[in-house]
């Protein structure tokens, strides 16, 4: 070992005191001077993994049966994961050891990472499956139905491919009074999601197809992997145009699959599945006919037998005979309402008589009429009592046919009152 500790001192091979900072930086040096340390691959289990959203760095522990240490992950490295690294998952990771020397730890900074024994593809896949199926994209209860008679069909898949050839053959076959239209867009590659959802988009922006189908020949799943797109699920669950994925084989599945209205084993299958078959459509519409036929030759005939019951009615064949029996009834219900306002009249008579008789009783004129008088003094009130008179005073006697003045000469008491 050729490096030296300078202490603060500054002589000797090892100084008596160091700092701790100097001591740091030895090992440091002496752990980044080791050339296997600085290009190795180590392999564990993660455990306390931390997503740093702030800065997009990864922090780690790498463990196994009998040890464990820490790692980081930049985020210029972590970036290129197609996999979301998750505590209990075991993987193989490439990179250099290094000490912190604020820490004084050494730890690894990797640069690469696969899972251990499963692909990156395939992690990528189940988790991303298992985040769309929790948001609820992959329930069937928000798919829509396809329309049974489409007559645009949509096409996104690539214009030199055997999978648009096909289709195009199996439309013909079925259904050719459909049209067919082709979005041309790369199927693999980097550049293939932004395409295909391109496609996507623009079918729902002009309203130009009845139906979507979007898919591409088998492959690889590394050939497949532009249906694995997240952003691209994301387009074709928001499509108000019913999709149909058609990718690969029927053993092969993607994330388009899951979400989409409707999974075509094949792009053969979803033309079939798309477009009707004529000869079929033509049996079904037959018998729509017939059966349309028969029903309304049912109700032709009941309303001809209700009109036959009309035209031999008493009231059409012998119209002067009803109105005469209407004449009677009204006959008959016009003498009943006189009978009804004569008696109505006749208690109304009585009852009138009796009210005149109790007010004939009640009329003060009718007690005049029997020889007595009412008197008013001057000022109009009646007079009812001696006391309200004075002598001298001049009242006014109220008799049956006039009025005459009289002045008190005396006033005398009845002997009862008190």
């Amino acid at each position: 070992m050729t490096d030296v500790i300078q202490g603060e001192a500054g002589c000797g091979r090892f100084p008596s005191a160091v700092s701790v900072t100097q001591l740091n930086e030895y090992i440091k040096r002496l752990i980044e001077g080791n050339a296997p340390l600085n290009d190795l691959y180590v392999k564990g289990e993660i455990s306390n993994f931390k997503n740093h959203y702030g800065t997009g760095h990864f922090y780690f522990t790498l463990k196994d049966d009998g040890g464990l240490i820490r790692a980081v992950m930049f985020k210029s490295m972590a970036s290129r994961l197609a996999f979301m690294p998750e505590n209990g998952m075991k993987v193989i990771l490439h990179g250099r050891v290094s000490a912190f020397v604020r820490d004084g730890q050494y730890q690894i900074y990797a640069d690469a990472m696969e899972p251990d024994g499963v692909g990156a593809l395939y992690i990528a896949f189940e988790q991303l499956k298992r985040k769309l199926e929790a948001e609820g994209l992959f329930a069937e209860a928000r798919k829509k139905p396809l329309p049974k008679i489409p007559t645009r069909v949509g096409i996104i898949t690539s214009a030199t491919g055997a999978a648009v050839r096909d289709m195009i053959n199996v439309a013909g076959r079925r259904f050719p009074y459909a049209k067919l239209i082709l979005f041309p867009s790369l199927v693999q590659g980097p550049d293939a999601p932004a395409q295909l959802i391109e496609g996507v988009q623009y079918f729902n922006r002009t309203a130009s197809a009845d139906v979507i189908i979007i898919g591409r020949g088998g492959g690889s799943i590394e050939d497949l992997w532009a249906f694995n797109n997240e952003e691209l699920a994301r387009t074709v669950a928001a499509s108000r145009i019913p999709v149909i994925s058609a990718v690969g084989h029927e053993t092969d599945f993607t994330i388009c699959d899951f979400v989409a209205d409707r999974r075509a084993p094949t792009p053969s299958a979803a033309a079939e599945i798309a477009l009707p078959e004529t000869n079929e459509l033509k049996r079904k519409i037959g018998n729509i006919i017939s059966r349309e036929s028969a029903v309304l030759t049912q109700i032709i005939a009941r309303r001809r037998e209700y009109l036959s019951r009309l035209s031999a009615s008493r009231a059409l064949m012998s119209p002067m005979n009803v109105i005469d029996d209407k004449r009677m009834q009204l006959a008959a219900l016009s003498e009943r309402m006189m009978l009804a306002e004569n008696n109505r009249l006749s208690l109304d008579t009585a009852r009138m008589s009796a009210s005149v008789g109790k007010l004939e009783a009640l009329n003060p004129l009718a007690i005049l009429s029997r020889g007595y008088s009412a008197v008013y003094d001057g000022k109009g009130s009646i007079v009812k009592k001696t006391s309200q008179m004075k002598i001298g005073q001049t009242v006014t006697l109220h008799l049956a046919d006039g009025e005459a003045d009289a002045e008190i000469r005396d006033v005398r008491k009845s002997e009862n009152e008190e």
